[in-house]
């Protein structure tokens, strides 16, 4: 059994204990009084009982201690439960590139940034196979104190996505060093529902009304099409389809990079209303020699937080409406689908849902009586609504 004992020569407490009938000193700074043994003899009482399990790990109570190799030497040799297992750090270097090849640069970065930020600084001078689960929780924990640079806690979503690496990390290891992840058992913290903020169709034609003239036809396609931010603003004309009235999805803006769509479902042909149709048309003579559709003087591709900043926000203060964010116009589309009476498949299909759980789930309040049509429901809402004429050339063109 494991004494805490005093060097006479100092005055200061250590710990004196064994493993496996090696006897292990560690010296502390703390002098010799009656506070200072009664907390060191409780954390040698967690010690022990954690090499009895098999579950100590020396380096979390002793970092930089000569005696490391020396325990390490040992616990190769019938050390109960013991594993010897790569350091965190390097574990997670390494799964982090045998992953690069499934992924998009844009979720890497993500990855990486996790690793860099808050998972490699608290885990990774520590075995990964000597993670406990009370190891993980404790971090959790600490997340929750973290505040960003505008002074907010971290969201119990921003959390989740932290701790998803992790656990992905430890089951890949648990299952090349064989041991059991100590992630098991854990649940994501719950989240809270987010209630979508969709502009009204009246809204919708202020906006439209009064909006900059060169951004007029911008704001139509990503009201009445479902289009993400990244995939609108990395739309380029060989994916525009005038002769079946389609967009093509195929690729996002990411941080300034084309790249390829994140899901199956995301890969998609959108349905061009007369309202879209008739304003892809008219962009078409501004910017029909660029690459992108809409697209900067020089033909680069927009900057969404210019545009944002410089564009969306001042026009929406100009017109007394709720500062809203601009992935709202996605909402919208749907929102005016499902009171339109749009078939819910159809419109899964528009928004890039692989079904129409997601569609339910967040729209639910917007669902009207269902009927089963193609966009032929949309189509009169918005000729009503805008008295949308059609133009003898435009159909003969079209």
């Amino acid at each position: 059994m494991g004494k805490i004992a005093v060097r006479p020569e100092t005055g200061k407490l250590y710990f004196d204990f064994r493993v496996q009938g090696k006897r292990f000193r560690e010296q502390t700074a703390l002098p010799d009084t009656g506070k200072n043994r009664k907390q060191l003899e409780q954390i040698l009482k967690k010690l022990e009982a954690e090499i009895t399990l098999g579950t100590f790990d020396y380096s979390a109570y002793f970092p930089g201690s000569p005696n490391l190799q020396k325990f390490t030497a040992l616990a190769k040799n019938n050390v109960p439960g013991y594993h010897e297992t790569p350091l965190f750090r390097d574990f997670a270097n390494d799964w982090l590139n045998e992953m690069k090849i499934q992924w998009r640069q844009s979720h890497i970065d993500t990855v990486a940034g996790t690793l860099e930020n808050y998972l490699k600084p608290y885990f990774g001078k520590k075995e990964v196979g000597h993670i406990t689960k009370k190891d993980i929780l404790d971090f959790r924990a600490s997340l929750a104190k973290v505040t960003t640079r505008s002074g907010k806690s971290l969201s119990a979503s921003r959390i989740n996505r932290i701790l998803t690496p992790l656990r992905m990390i430890l089951s890949e290891a648990a299952n090349r060093y064989e041991f059991s992840s100590p992630y098991h058992g854990i649940k994501s913290l719950k989240v809270p529902r987010t209630d979508v903020e969709p502009f009204d169709i009246d809204e919708v034609r202020l906006i439209i009304d009064t909006v900059r003239p060169d951004f007029r036809n911008y704001y139509i396609v990503r009201f009445f099409t479902g289009m993400r931010t990244g995939e609108i603003d990395g739309l380029q004309w060989d994916y525009v389809d005038f002769e079946r009235r389609q967009i093509l999805v195929r690729q996002s803006l990411v941080k300034g990079r084309l790249e390829y769509t994140k899901n199956d479902g995301s890969f998609r042909a959108i349905e061009m209303s007369q309202l879209v149709f008739d304003a892809l048309r008219e962009q078409k003579q501004v910017t029909g020699d660029k690459q992108f559709v809409f697209c900067t003087s020089s033909g680069g591709p927009l900057n969404h937080n210019n545009l944002t900043k410089r564009v969306w926000y001042p026009l929406l203060r100009h017109l007394g409406l709720r500062k809203r964010r601009p992935y709202q116009t996605r909402h919208t589309a749907a929102t005016l689908w499902l009171a339109a009476g749009e078939n819910p498949e159809w419109i899964a299909r528009q928004m890039g849902h692989t079904t129409t759980e997601m569609l339910f789930r967040v729209y639910s309040r917007y669902v009207p009586n269902l009927t089963r049509r193609d966009g032929s429901a949309f189509e009169r809402l918005l000729i009503n609504e805008f008295n949308a004429k059609t133009d003898p050339k435009k159909e003969a063109d079209s």
